[in-house]
Formats: C-alpha cells, sequence, structure tokens
C-alpha cells in the first residue's frame, strides 16, 4: 500500500483527507498548531498545549465513524460561563493530551475511538507562535492577528525552532506522496514547513511532492496570487526539492455565490496561469474540482482524492495531465 503524507490544517486539509480515506492509502496527517484564537487559544494559553482546533478537524474528516461523531466533536458550547465557545473535540484532546503526558500520545487515544483510517502527528509538541512580516516591515504576532490584520504577508517564521519528533522525520522519509494540502498558505500550509529538519528530511526523501491548490485568494494572504505565484511562495519555504505536481481547477467558477464572495468576503477564484505554471513543475494536473456544499464552494474530495491515488500508480490521469518542467507536453 502506497504511503502518503499530507501537510497542511483547517477545513481544506479536511476535505483533502476526506477524499484520500476513500482509496487504499497508507495515510497521515502532519498537522499544523499555531492557531491561536477562539477555543484552540484559551485551551493553549491555560495548559500550555498546541494549538487542538485543526487535529480535531482531522481526526474528524479521517474517521470511518465520520458521520457518528462529527456532530458531537464540532458541537460548540453556548453559556454564559466558562464552557462558553469551547468546542466538545477540543476539549477532549486537550484531556487526552494532559492524561498521556503529549499531544500525540492523546491524538492516539482518540484515533482508536474514533476508527481513524490513517494517522494523525502535530508538526511539534511545542506552543508555537508564528509571526508574521507585512509588506510594509510591520511585524504582527500570533497566527489568530495574522489573519486578522488589513496588511498584506511579505513572510512568516515561528519565534523559535520548533522541536519536531523522530516519528515525523520518519514518516517523510518512508512516504511515496508528500502532499502540501490547500487551506490558507501562510498560516497554515507553510508553518509545517518552518523547520530545517521538515526541509532537510522532504530533500532527502524520494516522495513525489504534490501541491493541491486553492479555489480562491484569501485577503491578506494571496490577494492576485495565480496558481503560479502559489507554487513559487511554497518553493520559497522548502528546501532544494520543489513542487513537483499541481493539482488545479480548471472549471470557470461563477455566478451569484462567487460574486457574493468577491464583494463581501474578497475572495477571487485562482487563476490557472499555465504557461508559468508549467515552467515551475514536471505535471499540472487540472480538472473541474468545484462543488457547492452549503452555499459554500468546496473542493471535490472524492475526485481530488483519485487524483492522488492516481499519482501513486504514475497513471496519466485524462487528458488534463499537463506536461510541465523537463517534460514534453501531453
Amino acid at each position: 500500500m502506497k504511503k502518503v503524507l499530507v501537510f497542511g490544517g483547517g477545513t481544506g486539509m479536511s476535505y483533502l483527507l476526506r477524499g484520500l480515506k476513500q482509496y487504499p492509502l497508507d495515510i497521515t496527517a502532519v498537522v499544523s498548531v499555531c492557531d491561536d484564537g477562539g477555543s484552540t487559544g484559551i485551551l493553549r494559553s491555560e495548559l500550555d498545549l498546541p494549538a487542538v482546533g485543526d487535529i480535531r478537524k482531522v481526526l474528524i474528516s479521517l474517521s470511518k465513524k465520520e458521520d457518528e461523531f462529527s456532530d458531537l466533536l464540532n458541537y460548540r458550547f453556548k453559556s454564559e460561563g466558562s464552557l462558553n465557545k469551547h468546542t466538545v473535540g477540543n476539549i477532549l484532546l486537550a484531556a487526552a493530551a494532559s492524561v498521556k503526558g503529549s499531544m500525540s500520545d492523546g491524538i492516539k487515544i482518540l484515533s482508536k475511538v474514533l476508527n481513524l483510517n490513517g494517522k494523525v502527528i502535530p508538526f511539534t509538541e511545542d506552543a508555537v507562535t508564528l509571526v508574521g512580516e507585512m509588506e510594509d516591515g510591520s511585524i504582527v504576532r500570533g497566527e489568530h492577528f495574522i489573519t486578522q490584520t488589513p496588511k498584506k504577508v511579505k513572510r512568516v517564521f515561528y519565534e523559535e525552532e520548533p522541536k519536531i519528533s523522530k516519528e515525523l522525520i520518519w514518516e517523510i522519509y518512508n512516504s511515496d506522496i508528500i502532499v502540501l494540502s490547500m487551506g490558507s498558505l501562510f498560516t497554515s500550509v507553510i508553518p509545517t514547513l518552518l523547520s530545517s529538519e521538515v526541509r532537510n528530511a522532504i530533500d532527502n526523501s524520494t516522495a513525489k511532492i504534490v501541491y493541491s491548490c486553492n479555489l480562491f485568494t484569501q485577503p491578506g494572504e494571496t490577494d492576485d496570487f495565480t496558481v503560479s505565484r502559489h507554487i513559487e511562495t511554497l518553493n520559497n519555504y522548502l528546501g532544494n526539492r520543489k513542487v513537483e505536481y499541481v493539482i488545479v481547477n480548471n472549471a470557470k467558477i461563477s455566478g451569484e455565490l462567487a460574486n457574493k464572495y468577491a464583494t463581501e468576503e474578497q475572495k477571487d477564484p485562482i487563476v490557472l496561469d499555465l504557461s508559468q505554471t508549467k515552467k515551475l513543475c514536471k505535471k499540472v494536473i487540472a480538472d473541474d474540482l468545484v462543488i457547492t456544499e452549503n452555499n459554500v464552494f468546496r473542493h471535490d474530495y472524492f475526485k481530488l482524492g483519485y487524483l492522488i491515488f492516481s499519482l501513486t500508480f504514475d497513471y496519466n490521469y485524462k487528458k488534463d495531465i499537463i506536461g510541465g518542467l523537463n517534460e514534453k507536453n501531453n
């Protein structure tokens, strides 16, 4: 069984994993732990834990009992007391980590309960603080504040070099495919690459490096970013090895909901600048990947999972795999 290692966090990563678990793959998710807002931020501050919110989402998405546990673990208390705004899953994760002595061991407990189709590893056990340097030179500390500032992000980094587990390095060395998930580029995906140990391990691995590109730009982070600009940015945080394959949506996104995204959220569909993208990677895998769920645009996670699964067999999916760097066009 081929081993797929996914880096990222948030809703985007959850959808990608939901698709991957449909196929016979050995899945490991490496989850960003720098969130410091909401329920996660409170638990992190009080208990000195890495962020639990994204881990909760990933555990649910990989669970074979997702339909049974999703509503329960995502339930958010509404009260006048100390439980207000906390989610059940966040509290369970914090409790498990406290009982077992580490977030990794706490995750293993809940993984058994949820009957996971894969493995979940926190990027680090440290309560790391993400720092953003804005384009005007100002510094913003904390993932929550970086996402809220109206200024554009120039780069992100941690205040201190995070400690990386031997388990994570082993997973990198033994993976067949490394996937950089769609999600907030500077505050979910790149934070899982901010380690010299991780970059060195990727450089010394033989895994294919795949990027699953977002559907929309994100205000303050990726305004006006094309597909190639996303890849270039990721490559700046990788080591000697760069993104080799990119999976992108090629369906037109329009209509009333798209207009709402543009006017109310300042989010625009990401443009596939094919000629420039082909210069950066070996293959551009383009397909209609858009679905609408609860009046929100989402990736078609089943199709996305299939595209990644197909890459494990060097299989050219349909006619929409386009040759790129050092490749003849199909």
